[in-house]
């Protein structure tokens, strides 16, 4: 809230340059403000008296918005990406799987692997987290298990995510 939109009958008063000034009435602080130039902005409404300070308000709201803007480019937005294997996969077709998986790693995404099984092949799962396994040894140099093998339905899911670099 700022300059007239301020409701409380008193304020502790903050000046421009961080300084008490003291417990002062609304009109009284409204005033020290436009002699200032500068807007009379709420900074702690929950304390008693709440807490006011002068600044020029538009000021504020543009390096609020820089710092905002600032947070946005720096932050990692991770991307989770799949790839399917099946039970009884050739060490060819493995190795292609494991390339695409070592290339999403390396690029910071997550690396969900599945494995559908299909008709009778359910009652072998095992054989399925073995594939998964050796999925996750040939990744544990640049990826850590996230999500150990887990059976959903008729999937079973791991789940890869990159080292943290130092």
């Amino acid at each position: 809230m700022i300059n007239d939109a301020i409701r409380a009958r008193e304020v502790r008063l903050v000046g421009a340059n961080g300084d008490q000034i003291g417990v002062k009435t609304k009109q009284e602080a409204l005033e020290m403000a436009q002699n200032a130039n500068l807007d009379l902005v709420m900074v702690a409404p929950n304390a008693k008296p709440p807490v006011c300070r002068i600044m020029d308000y538009g000021k504020f709201r543009y390096e609020q918005q820089k710092k905002e803007k600032e947070a946005r480019k720096n932050q990692k937005i991770i991307n989770t990406k799949e790839v399917r294997l099946s039970p009884t996969i050739e060490e060819h077709d493995f190795n292609t799987k494991l390339r695409n998986a070592r290339k999403f790693l390396t690029k910071g995404d997550k690396v969900k692997a599945a494995i559908r099984f299909r008709g009778r092949a359910i009652t072998h799962s095992q054989i399925g987290k073995v594939v998964l396994e050796k999925l996750a040894s040939e990744c544990e140099d640049i990826a850590t298990v996230e999500q150990k093998p887990k059976m959903e339905g008729r999937s079973m899911f791991l789940i890869l995510s990159p080292k943290a670099e130092k």
